[in-house]
């Protein structure tokens, strides 16, 4: 991956909707060779897919909530059941395997907190290899993941 490579990364983190005559445009390509590129970047995994960016708030998700989750044992069963279960879970947007004295940390968006509470206590808490769970309820994002920083 070269600079140009880079600067097309950059650009489509910020803008995946933007036509092919801008974003060779703004990285200084002609617009097959920015294609071409941009095709090659795709096959080579970097770029993994496309999709607008919602504003939570604005699609009725008033609040964000993060869980960090102990599961019973490390063994292999509970493990693999604890993240089949979480991967059937609309509403957990992101799960992370983390270090230190949780196992995972759980990003989820609720409508409001009883919409949280009945997740929590239907499905969460459901989970047989769960053992604890830490809720922290976000009072206000600072800032949110908009791209991976790239040096252009």
């Amino acid at each position: 991956m070269d600079k140009l490579d880079t600067r097309i990364l950059s650009v489509l983190q910020k803008d995946g909707a933007i036509s092919m005559a801008k974003l060779s445009d703004q990285v200084g390509l002609s617009i097959s060779a920015c294609h071409r590129r941009v095709k090659l970047l795709e096959a080579d995994g970097m770029i993994t897919n496309y999709a607008a960016r919602l504003n939570r708030k604005a699609i009725g998700l008033e609040i964000q909530v993060f869980i960090e989750a102990k599961l019973v044992s490390q063994r292999r069963e509970d493990i693999q059941a604890f993240e089949a279960a979480i991967k059937q879970m609309p509403e957990v947007l992101e799960c992370h395997l983390i270090s230190g004295e949780f196992d995972y940390l759980l990003r989820v968006a609720a409508k409001n907190t009883e919409d949280y509470e009945k997740l929590y206590r239907e499905r969460l808490s459901s989970i047989p290899s769960f053992a604890q769970m830490k809720t922290l309820l976000s009072l206000s994002t600072v800032k949110e993941f908009r791209g991976f920083h790239l040096d252009v």
